[in-house]
């Protein structure tokens, strides 16, 4: 008989740990789904055949065979290009997996198209998801539409349509007041803005703010334009600003990255930064730090957010109590851009 030269060996099994410890298949399979059934001095010889052979379970396998998925998905309704370059999507999925790290469950990602939203939800829908987190998220998505009668979903902040929705999120608009009163204080007294997109809350809120502060201060609010919350839209939107001819001394941009698109245009028409105009980000990402002078922003705790809405996701498909509505507070870090 020839013999096998190939070094592979099987991969442990159930029988390998059940024939080590001296018990049935049955026995070690409920100590690996931790069945409280089984005796104490049992459990302890199965655990020390699993250790001996290098046994893993094979969760897969275990959430097939009990009906019970434990597959987690973030499902972000945007182009592939926008969620790699910005960094916001990155620290929430930081978030999310240091949280998972520490359970069963794992986590896949969906960037979903609403060119073909019925393909998302049927996947959503399809028996292999525990529960759904939503990120940026906009009025009329599709991707996601009434999932949430189906299976657990949390957002990362509030939606639109804010309903019954269990959601993480930090108060923009009081952020976004406290970021506008800082260039006021700071005798700024034509203060524009380049805000977000106008269907998703963020956008709505952060313009709402500024609108509260200037209107507090006798402030002419009409400084305004909008982006996308990416590099070229604050670029774009910046010119627009200049191009209207009026006074401009402080600006607070909607998140670092249009904020960092602002100052190449500032910078390019030899305007100076914070001699001439003041500027204040929100995010307090990698660009707030990469541009010259550094930026002064609101810290958005957006990883500890990451965290906090796996958990809440995870309490949900457990059947355990959660808040509907989380906030966690922001913080001003000022640099240079504006004090």
């Amino acid at each position: 008989m020839k013999q096998d030269t190939s070094g592979t060996r099987p991969a442990p099994t159930l029988e390998m740990v059940a024939a080590l410890a001296g018990v049935s298949r049955a026995t070690v399979s409920r100590v690996v789904n931790d069945v409280p059934s089984v005796d104490e001095d049992i459990a302890a010889k199965v655990r020390q055949a699993i250790l001996a052979v290098n046994y893993t379970p094979n969760r897969a396998a275990r959430s097939l065979a009990s009906r019970k998925p434990n597959s987690i998905t973030l499902i972000v309704p945007e182009s592939t290009s926008k969620v790699f370059a910005d960094p916001f999507f990155a620290s929430v999925v930081q978030g999310v997996a240091l949280y998972l790290a520490e359970t069963d469950y794992t986590l896949n990602m969906v960037i979903a198209s609403e060119a073909k939203p019925e393909k998302t939800r049927a996947f959503l829908l399809g028996g292999n998801v525990a529960g759904a987190l939503v990120v940026s998220h906009h009025a009329g998505d599709r991707s996601w539409a009434h999932v949430s009668d189906h299976i657990p979903m949390v957002f990362a902040g509030r939606p639109l349509a804010e309903g019954g929705s269990y959601y993480v999120d930090v108060n923009n608009e009081a952020a976004a007041e406290g970021a506008t009163r800082l260039l006021v204080k700071g005798g700024r007294t034509h203060i524009a803005t380049i805000a977000g997109p106008q269907d998703m809350p963020p956008g709505v809120d952060r313009i709402t703010g500024w609108r509260n502060a200037l209107e507090a201060s006798g402030l002419d609010d009409s400084l305004v334009e909008y982006g996308d919350f990416t590099l070229s839209s604050g670029a774009k939107a910046m010119r627009r600003l200049l191009e209207r001819g009026k006074p401009i001394d402080g600006l607070f941009v909607a998140n670092d990255q249009m904020a960092a698109g602002a100052y190449t245009v500032l910078q390019e028409r030899g305007i100076r930064i914070p001699d001439d105009v003041a500027v204040v980000g929100f995010d307090d990402d990698s660009f707030a730090t990469s541009v010259n002078p550094q930026l002064t922003t609101v810290h958005h705790p957006i990883i500890e957010m990451g965290k906090k809405m796996a958990e809440i996701l995870v309490d949900l498909i457990e059947g355990k109590p959660t808040d509907r509505v989380t906030r966690i507070p922001t913080s001003l870090v000022i640099r240079d851009s504006a004090s």
